[in-house]
């Protein structure tokens, strides 16, 4: 399943926590790629922070220095070993210092990361964050250290995630990992291991705890929410194996989604990314039934030609994924979708390239992420199919696909002008010290000028008098 990326003005960002008085060493930690990245980073800078670390974002000063990566394109690959050749003198300079790769990009690589990099000290997949303090030992008497190997049951879900930068008003938690959707054109079934959903009451008792640190919004996150089941005795394969017992106490996501909302009722709730073939009408219903849960729902098609849908063999095609959307639309009118879409994939033609347009059309998203297809080694898209659309007709096509999503963020936002919203304050705009900046239910980002007693994290009315292609402007009620 494709993950839905953070903006790239966050990529490789490097964040800072509160310093443990205790702790002399300094862990300088950057993620890069999905969302999911970002919220490992948090668990392995609690995992540290109780090994000595507090976390600095002054790199020249660090004694271990982390790279959590994603391998889900070649350019954020690529973007991770430019980074890494910019910490070769440093390390002239700190012979002591260590350098480690985690995540995805670790994953796939493995110790040939090791070879390819001599500047690596440290190589540790997804699954393997509680071995760091071992890994670090071994780096410490002078040998490369490596873990990757991938696990059917953990979840980190006993671990309290040290929330690294951000705004304190909202954050991320994990309630499954891995994938079990074979696309043709991914890696994270590979890099990420197999589908594990997270015990509901610690998820529900970490909802609790971000509450109680004044946190305003949650988004629930995994590769693929919509897989969560819960019931106590293993993978989601082995359901059909569960006592009758654990079949009728079972949790699934729509449940799950139900009791995070009541328990914290005043909880802004979000969750990502969806799977269209495994998404009920049970989880809208649950949307309309909450007035906390967000009415916006990010659901990846890939692709608008069911041929081309079959060749990445996603598990719905072109009308089962409209007819989810017309669903969703009935049960709760005010919601907003957005996508991810493939350019370019193997065998696409331009009947198949408009039959993506015309979808787009007909569903009217708010806002997209396309990227043209990058040929991942490993996958059955690259062993089995030829990449054989140019660069130039994929750079045309995404060029298309760009302009109208454009046309269609910027319809979708004109429908929200002329109306009061409710918005939470997240941070101030980028673009006017004066103004915040914040999102309504839609997820549609929103400005608007500061007032006396507003604060981060307060959930403001906003009249919106208007718009750009991506951001509503409006005034407090």
């Amino acid at each position: 399943m494709q993950e839905k990326y953070i903006d790239e003005t966050k990529q490789g960002e490097a964040f800072a926590i509160a310093e443990k008085p205790t702790n002399s060493k300094k862990l300088f930690l950057e993620s890069y790629g999905c969302q999911m990245n970002f919220s490992d980073s948090e668990i392995v800078a609690s995992i540290l922070n109780e090994q000595g670390y507090n976390t600095t974002q002054i790199v020249e000063e660090a004694d271990l220095i982390l790279l959590n990566t994603c391998s889900i394109r070649e350019k954020a690959e690529q973007t991770v070993r430019m980074r890494l050749s910019q910490f070769k003198n440093l390390k002239k300079d700190k012979p002591n210092l260590t350098v480690g790769v985690l995540g995805c990009m670790a994953e796939r690589l493995k110790t040939k990361f090791l070879e390819e990099e001599q500047l690596v000290d440290l190589v540790v997949g997804p699954d393997a964050y509680r071995d760091l303090p071992n890994l670090l030992k071994e780096t410490d008497d002078g040998r490369d250290a490596i873990n990757v190997i991938l696990s059917k049951e953990e979840t980190y879900a006993d671990i309290n995630p040290v929330r690294l930068g951000g705004n304190g008003v909202t954050a991320f938690v994990t309630i499954t990992r891995g994938c079990d959707n074979m696309c043709t054109f991914c890696v994270v079934p590979f890099t990420r291991g197999r589908e594990r959903s997270r015990d509901p009451h610690s998820i529900i008792e970490e909802c609790k705890d971000l509450w109680n640190n004044g946190y305003k919004e949650i988004t629930l996150l995994g590769q693929n929410v919509d897989s969560y089941l819960w019931y106590g005795g293993g993978p989601k394969k082995d359901f059909a194996k569960a006592s009758e017992m654990q079949k009728l106490t079972a949790v699934n996501f729509a449940q799950l989604l139900d009791m995070v909302a009541v328990a914290i009722p005043k909880m802004r709730i979000r969750f990502s990314t969806n799977n269209p073939h495994e998404m009920t009408e049970e989880v809208f219903r649950m949307i309309a039934k909450h007035d906390n849960i967000c009415k916006y729902v990010h659901l990846p098609v890939q692709s608008g030609s069911d041929r081309i849908l079959q060749l990445m063999n996603r598990q719905h095609n072109r009308q089962e994924y409209l007819d989810l959307i017309k669903k969703g639309k009935e049960i709760v009118p005010e919601i907003s979708f957005s996508q991810d879409m493939i350019i370019g994939f193997c065998t696409e033609t331009e009947e198949d390239h408009q039959q993506t347009m015309s979808l787009m059309r007909e569903v009217e998203y708010d806002y997209g992420y396309m990227f043209s297809y990058s040929e991942r080694p490993g996958t059955p898209a690259h062993k089995k199919m030829e990449d054989d659309i140019s660069a130039e007709v994929k750079q045309r096509r995404l060029a298309e696909v760009i302009a109208l999503q454009g046309e269609l963020s910027r319809k979708r936002m004109q429908g929200y002008v002329g109306r009061t919203h409710e918005v939470l304050i997240e941070g101030t705009s980028r673009k006017n010290e004066n103004q915040w900046k914040g999102r309504n239910s839609q997820n549609a980002v929103c400005v608007f000028d500061k007032l006396e007693g507003q604060k981060l994290g307060d959930i403001v009315s906003v009249f919106v008098h208007g718009n750009t292609q991506g951001t509503l402007l409006g005034e407090t009620v």
